[in-house]
């Protein structure tokens, strides 16, 4: 069982190795490329957001007909219906004009007109990268998630202020979830089939609730913070449960989080919350029977490691006063003393076929070290 110590480092671990990952992917070339795909968008109102929405509810990124052409080497499907947006009629006034609008700037809006555009699947061309390039959603279900699900759930409903209610997906506008500061609630999507972005999504929304609430010192974070500390949080949740969900949190991050002071300044904040969600996950694996800690692989320490972790586990020996901790701490200890011992013999072996002209017995060879 490793210590307390062990667990702290392994938490602080996980949160560093997911911003190094992070920062990785932001540095490809191919991240770039879809950075550059973005800036070739226009940035719509809130009311021409809403118009697209209303006309194709699917549409996901929508350019002009020549827009298409020029910019992304894709052409409009034949006998494809527009989505109209309203665009600005701006006028350059005139002396009278700006005196009757009580204005010194030259031009300004004196009206709107309805233009066509079209969504990417009404076209054909080239390949344009997206979110979903990144953003992947190909968890495998993985056994006893949906127990630890169920679980966090029941603890989030019956022992915190919170309630986690579950809705059909198709009423979710192609989330998974969300979390409701108004009335502390997280909303799931009740049947989604992959039982790890289930739970997945239920820590994301579970740090929304930690870090953005109305009584969150970062509420008022921009969105981009916010959803690079939630999904962090979940990514490190995950992984501390022994599920990678590497392909669909590093890019969902990556893609909220494109500017690196963005990253740092959002994981440096999550450390606490990801703590949080980690004991919590413990305790209730530990319930469940599922409880499985991480361990060091032994074989992958190097010879220093090794001598370290034996000389602190000496010391932690000496200290502890619990008898079934003291006896933990004399297992560990002699799993890496056989360790030490196996290496050692490998390394005389290997001496002695090197060296025949060396004599030694066959005993000294067999021989284990001796505390």
């Amino acid at each position: 069982m490793p210590s307390k110590a062990d667990v702290k480092a392994w938490k602080a671990q996980l949160v560093a190795q997911a911003e190094q990952q992070i920062l990785k992917l932001t540095d490809s070339d191919r991240f770039k490329q879809y950075l550059n795909t973005l800036s070739k968008f226009h940035h719509y109102s809130a009311r021409n957001i809403d118009l697209i929405y209303a006309q194709n509810p699917q549409a996901t990124q929508v350019a002009g007909f020549k827009q298409w052409q020029t910019a992304f080497n894709r052409t409009v499907n034949r006998g494809e219906k527009a989505i109209r947006i309203a665009a600005p009629i701006i006028k350059k006034l005139t002396p009278a004009e700006k005196k009757r609008l009580d204005t010194t700037e030259e031009k300004a809006i004196v009206g709107y007109r309805y233009i066509p555009v079209f969504d990417i699947s009404q076209t054909s061309g080239e390949p344009v990268l997206s979110a979903k390039d990144f953003v992947k959603e190909n968890l495998a279900d993985h056994q006893n998630v949906t127990s630890l699900y169920n679980a966090f759930k029941d603890y989030l409903n019956q022992q915190t202020d919170l309630k986690v209610s579950e809705v059909p997906l198709e009423t979710l506008n192609g989330a998974k979830g969300y979390f409701q500061p108004n009335t502390n609630e997280i909303v799931i999507g009740g049947d989604e089939p992959d039982n790890a972005l289930k739970l997945k999504t239920l820590y994301h929304e579970y740090a929304h609730s930690q870090l953005h609430g109305l009584k969150s010192a970062f509420k008022d974070r921009p969105r981009a913070y916010q959803e690079t500390q939630a999904e962090a949080v979940a990514y490190v949740a995950m992984q501390n449960i022994g599920v990678d969900t590497g392909n669909y949190s590093l890019g969902y991050v990556a893609t909220w989080a494109k500017d690196k002071a963005v990253i740092h300044s959002a994981l440096s904040e999550i450390q606490q919350v990801s703590n949080k969600v980690i004991e919590l996950s413990d305790g209730l694996t530990k319930q469940l029977g599922l409880q499985k800690e991480p361990e060091h692989d032994l074989k992958k320490l190097s010879a220093q490691e090794l001598n370290k972790s034996y000389q602190g586990l000496q010391q932690q020996i000496q200290q502890a006063r619990n008898p079934q901790q003291k006896s933990e701490l004399k297992s560990k200890l002699n799993d890496i003393h056989h360790e030490i011992s196996n290496r050692t013999q490998k390394q005389l072996q290997a001496f002695a076929e090197e060296n025949p002209s060396i004599k030694q017995s066959k005993s000294e060879l067999d021989q284990s070290l001796k505390r």
